[in-house]
């Protein structure tokens, strides 16, 4: 959650799109189909998507993970920036989504960049570590159950090469961190990963006011 940056009034985002952003037909279509959806506030912004796509192709990413699905429009953007041969692990439960996530992919021409599996991620992530693929991807964005957000954390850091990049989505969770009176589990486990990811060394960090604020960690 959210579908646009928080924070912004309305004639400011709308003067944030117009002079910046450049998304494709495909990512569009499946950005209003996802509208209808009653779920829709799941799905990331197009401002944080064409970010997360500048910043795979900067790094020059040829192997990500996504921990978080939906309707793959994150994933999407992510698999546009990925050379011909780059490889992105998608990991969700949802079967009747990523249905319409696996529909744009073939749509866009990157279906064969994306293995989805369909478990738990922590099975999946808990998998490739135990195959010792440790240190073999290049980007990760954490996008599910807030609960388990520190253990996806930790897993994906140990997955990535020295210079990856992880990036978690919902660390403001539409405000919700700040607010005295929320101790819902969801928002605790937020604000646990954000006092955790501050105090980690093994990192270099900055949190972006972008969508629902958007977490970057630098493995060192």
């Amino acid at each position: 959650m959210s579908s646009t940056t928080l924070f912004l009034d309305n004639n400011l985002y709308r003067y944030l799109l117009e002079n910046s952003l450049r998304e494709p037909p495909v990512l569009t279509r499946l950005r209003e189909e996802t509208a209808r959806d009653p779920d829709a506030a799941m799905q990331i912004s197009p401002e944080q998507g064409q970010f997360m796509h500048l910043l795979v192709g900067l790094m020059g990413a040829r192997r990500t993970l996504e921990i978080g699905v939906f309707t793959g429009y994150s994933a999407l953007w992510t698999a546009l920036a990925l050379p011909a041969d780059g490889r992105m692990l998608a990991c969700d439960i949802s079967r009747a989504w990523t249905a319409v996530a696996q529909r744009y992919w073939a749509e866009a021409g990157v279906a064969d960049r994306i293995e989805l599996r369909l478990q738990p991620a922590l099975n999946t992530l808990n998998q490739l570590l135990a195959d010792r693929q440790a240190g073999t991807f290049d980007f990760a964005f954490i996008d599910a159950d807030k609960t388990n957000y520190e253990n996806y954390y930790e897993r994906c850091l140990a997955l990535l090469r020295p210079g990856g990049l992880i990036a978690v989505d919902n660390m403001f969770w539409d405000g919700s961190v700040t607010d005295p009176e929320a101790d819902d589990p969801d928002t605790r486990a937020i604000r646990a990963l954000a006092r955790h990811v501050k105090d980690d060394q093994r990192v270099d960090i900055s949190l972006l006011p972008i969508g629902d604020g958007l977490l970057l960690a630098r493995k060192k």
